[in-house]
């Protein structure tokens, strides 16, 4: 009877799946911010605007994302666009800082597209180069990769 019970309560705390999902929601750097409506392309739903979608706005609306999230309205896209998962960038190869131009606080790995990147000529030999600068750009939100 006891391992009866105990099987049971095993049985009874394991049946539900677990939903607990951590999601990063950045915070609400976006002009579009505290609006109501959720601007971030990351996720997809009744709560998001009617408005185009800006890479700019991918982490940086997080108030309205979170209270549409929280609230059953928005659900993460199966393709989430690259700036992601918790901002880690810990799948992507940043490379090194072999490049003339690393460390000047621009990326010029022209593997990324996004306002931290240089507004000069990307040049093949800069891909895999500028590790520093692409990695701090894409913690930041600042940057995703090209598609």
């Amino acid at each position: 009877m006891k391992h009866l019970m105990i099987i049971t309560l095993v049985a009874i705390t394991f049946a539900a799946p677990t939903f607990a999902q951590t999601v990063d929601f950045g915070d609400d750097s976006s002009t579009w911010s505290n609006d109501g409506e959720c601007d971030d392309k990351r996720f997809e739903g009744p709560g998001m605007t009617t408005t185009p979608l800006l890479d700019e706005d991918i982490m940086a609306d997080a108030t309205d994302c979170r209270t549409a999230f929280d609230a059953g309205m928005l659900t993460l896209r199966g393709d989430t666009p690259t700036k992601t998962p918790t901002m880690s960038g810990g799948d992507i190869d940043f490379g090194d800082d072999s490049s003339t131009w690393s460390n000047d606080g621009e990326c010029d790995d022209k593997r990324f597209e996004g306002p931290g990147m240089t507004t000069t000529a990307l040049l093949d030999e800069d891909i895999l180069a500028d590790a520093t600068d692409c990695r701090t750009a894409f913690e930041a939100g600042q940057l995703t990769l090209r598609k």
